[in-house]
């Protein structure tokens, strides 16, 4: 593709290392650079924005924008790089967030993710969620998780994604990477076909509803692993979200599914490097032990975070012991740590030393 209208602004961002770029008719352009949102003197016009889209979108793509107000869609910017895009109109005029997508897939390692991804990412079976708020670096997470994979492993994996973001070429495993919209109708419908492909691993962009996730639980349970991301906060959460998706009547059955079938929940939270640029991957992990099998399986949900807490030799961790680990290396601020915490009263008791019984590895779960 040729340079688009918005070639400059792209470049800009990318010099900058900004996440995101928010361009809006007749407004100044923002960036969104190690979280924080910073405005530019430049002012993206009508004309601008609309020669943008027509150099990106197919037909079919704007007459879904005029239909709907919204379009998602990936983007390679010549001499730039790739971008996740999303058109909207707000207030009668359009709105383009962009999202960069890195090209090099960095490892565990260099992401500053913990050990035990390392571990999780040898799962066979089952089903890994990977949750946090929109930004929180969910997708880069699995990323490293599939290039893992891509590296250590003989599997056949297909993704489904809505748009597209890291790009995989064939190492010991072999991708293929399916677009909602362009290569498939709809995540259920892909994640319904893509059992008659062969699949070793499904990795499905993001669960947005209980049809996908009925979908995912039957791969899960015919011995596929499904790896895919969900918006909530923290584990008890995520098991609380997917649940919602259906009736009362329905959730015991549910409840099971997920005792018998979920291999890890990885939550995600990013706090301000210390002293520099840059953020740190903060992580909750909950992993699918006898205990939180029970718990989920018997609807104590309420008992899964002194679980995970008391998990540590399970390779489990809470967001506070995490934090403490950031901040005991150097590389994130007490005060950061203490304002990304749910409980930022308990991480003050382990700055000094002081820790509840669960923190030890107690028995609070009975």
């Amino acid at each position: 593709m040729a340079l688009t209208s918005l070639h400059e602004v792209l470049k800009i961002a990318v010099e900058n290392n900004a996440s995101d770029i928010h361009v809006k008719e007749n407004s100044p352009v923002f960036y969104r650079i190690d979280g924080t949102m910073i405005g530019c003197d430049f002012t993206a016009s009508h004309e601008l924005i609309y020669t943008f889209i027509d150099q990106v979108a197919n037909a079919k793509q704007k007459e879904a924008l005029e239909s709907t107000g919204d379009l998602d869609l990936s983007h390679r910017e010549d001499e730039v790089g790739r971008f996740r895009v999303n058109i909207h109109r707000q207030r009668g005029l359009i709105g383009i967030t962009f999202r960069w997508v890195k090209s090099e897939i960095l490892n565990f390692e260099q992401l500053g993710l913990p050990a035990a991804l390392t571990e999780i990412s040898k799962a066979k079976r089952g089903i890994i969620i990977i949750t946090g708020t929109t930004g929180s670096g969910k997708s880069t997470t699995m990323a490293a998780i599939l290039q893992y994979i891509n590296t250590y492993r003989q599997e056949h994996v297909i993704t489904i994604e809505d748009p597209i973001e890291f790009e995989f070429e064939d190492a010991s495993s072999v991708f293929e990477q399916r677009e909602v919209g362009l290569d498939t109708d709809s995540f259920a419908g892909a994640l319904k076909h893509a059992l008659r492909q062969d699949p070793d691993i499904i990795m499905v962009g993001e669960m947005r509803d209980r049809i996908s996730f009925e979908a995912a639980l039957q791969a899960a349970d015919t011995g596929h692993l499904v790896i895919t991301t969900l918006h909530a906060s923290n584990a008890a959460q995520t098991i609380t979200r997917i649940l919602d998706m259906f009736e009362k009547n329905e959730q015991d059955a549910i409840r099971e599914a997920l005792a018998t079938n979920l291999c890890a929940v990885i939550s995600q939270r990013l706090a301000p490097l210390a002293g520099g640029s840059g953020r740190a991957p903060v992580n909750e992990i909950m992993i699918n032990t006898p205990i939180v099998g029970k718990l989920i399986q018997e609807d104590r949900l309420e008992k899964l975070g002194a679980a995970i807490q008391g998990g540590q030799g399970d390779g489990m961790m809470n967001f506070n012991q995490c934090l403490l680990e950031l901040v005991n290396s150097g590389k994130v601020d007490r005060l950061d740590a203490l304002a990304i915490s749910d409980n930022p009263e308990g991480l003050k008791m382990n700055f000094e030393g002081i820790f509840l019984s669960a923190d030890a590895g107690g028995g609070l779960v009975g």
